[in-house]
């Protein structure tokens, strides 16, 4: 982990914060909102521990948890946020 995004705050490891880094954490700031905060992190736990369950593997189910997956793949895309459709993240289920 690098960075951690508990709203509306950004946490980093290193001083030094890279654009798609803050892109990433910002997606999930977004999906944070989306679903009031604290459902976010209820559905981010349980999707975690269906993912553990499934593949054994705590990387594995931290990669394929649908927020983090969303994340993964747009948090080059600077613009993604302005153009990103609501809930986006149900794409990844």
């Amino acid at each position: 982990m690098t960075g951690l995004a508990i709203f509306p705050f950004i946490f980093t490891k290193n001083k030094i914060r890279s654009k798609t880094l803050i892109n990433h954490e910002l997606i999930h700031h977004r999906q944070q909102i989306e679903l009031f905060i604290l459902p976010f992190y209820i559905f981010y736990l349980l999707d975690y521990l269906i993912k553990l369950v499934k593949y054994k593997n705590k990387h594995k189910a931290y990669m394929n948890i649908c927020f983090e997956k969303e994340a993964y793949a747009n948090d080059q895309n600077l613009n993604y946020l302005k153009n990103r459709p609501f809930w986006g993240f149900l794409k990844y289920i």
